[in-house]
């Protein structure tokens, strides 16, 4: 099992992008993505952009993430 979290690709240069992660910007591979584009959601795994998701599923799997961090 792994973990992907969601992240807004923010800019591209060839297969990297700057990816903004709930606030936090990081540079990350589109290899398994390429036809991402600068406003797309993509699941990022390990420095790798794996998926491109809708806006909808990107909020709720933060908000899902963020609760679970709150649970104590």
């Amino acid at each position: 099992m792994c973990l992907a979290i969601p992240a807004l690709i923010k800019s591209i240069n060839g297969l990297m992008a700057e990816a903004d992660i709930d606030g936090v910007v990081r540079q990350v591979s589109l290899q398994l993505t390429p036809e991402a584009q600068a406003g797309d959601y993509v699941l990022l795994h390990t420095g790798y952009a794996i998926n491109i998701i809708d806006a909808a599923e990107a909020a709720e799997t933060l908000r899902l993430l963020k609760e679970l961090s709150e649970i104590r």
